[in-house]
């Protein structure tokens, strides 16, 4: 198994950009549906992204939005991936995919409650899935035994710390680990100390692979 790629999600300030900077994730997420509590502006987003550090790819989160909203987003935030975290259909990422050219790079998230749901996943037409708790950045985890013989990469997320993210990678064997809520401080901003631990624990694990 190779190491698994890390995502750092819920962007919002240039202090947040230095913290990922720091440690180098290979993906980071902008919020993008304006009802959620780490929402940012896509001109603002836009700004952070060409902040970052050139080796992390920006993601473009959104949740049970229209295709032409996801595009607008996308005319003003120079993003080529696409998190899709609510009840989106196959023909929903389809009609997304064609109006884009297929140049962008579609996750799918799905709550993870049963083996239904599990199923869901394994069959969605999304380039990538992304298994969670729930919405996102709720900071709870879901029974990892549920996916123990899942069948097509995938990203964890869903309570995941410095902390916690190696016995996940041990148990649930992810593609890739996602994390928002448990990387940060009392201001619900980015902790660049505990990034740099998160995505130091999550190497040192790759390494003993």
């Amino acid at each position: 198994m190779k190491m698994p790629k890390i995502k750092v999600c819920g962007l919002r300030t240039r202090g947040d950009v230095l913290a990922v900077n720091g440690a180098v994730p290979d993906y980071t997420g902008f919020i993008f549906d304006p009802k959620r509590k780490r929402y940012v502006a896509p001109d603002v987003a836009e700004k952070l992204r060409q902040e970052l550090n050139p080796f992390i790819e920006a993601v473009g989160v959104f949740v049970d939005q229209s295709v032409e909203e996801i595009l607008w987003y996308l005319s003003k935030c120079r993003v080529r991936t696409v998190q899709l975290h609510g009840h989106e259909t196959d023909e929903f990422i389809e009609e997304l995919r064609l109006h884009t050219g297929g140049r962008v790079k579609m996750i799918k998230a799905f709550r993870i409650d049963g083996e239904e749901d599990v199923t869901k996943a394994e069959h969605s037409a999304a380039d990538l899935v992304l298994l969670d708790h729930g919405i996102g950045g709720t900071g709870e985890s879901f029974d990892w035994a549920l996916i123990r013989d899942f069948n097509r990469p995938y990203f964890l997320a869903g309570g995941l710390t410095p902390g916690n993210v190696q016995e996940a990678i041990d148990l649930a064997h992810p593609d890739a680990v996602d994390a928002s809520s448990g990387l940060e401080g009392a201001d619900g901003h980015k902790n660049a100390e505990k990034v740099k631990a998160f995505v130091a624990a999550v190497r040192e694990s790759g390494m003993m692979m």
